[in-house]
């Protein structure tokens, strides 16, 4: 294989993994999330969903 084609190929898979993180990111901000907090003031609950 060329060095170009090298090149080539570890470009491609770069791109796919920080397209890949940028993905999974995005889906884990969409899920909808609960928290619920019991301390001395009491019971609060705190969502985006």
């Amino acid at each position: 294989m060329s060095r170009n084609g090298l090149y080539a190929v570890i470009a491609i898979l770069l791109i796919a993994v920080v397209g890949f993180g940028i993905y999974s990111y995005q889906q884990q901000q969409a899920q909808p999330s609960l928290e619920v907090k019991v301390d001395e003031n009491g019971i609060s609950i705190d969502g985006n969903g």
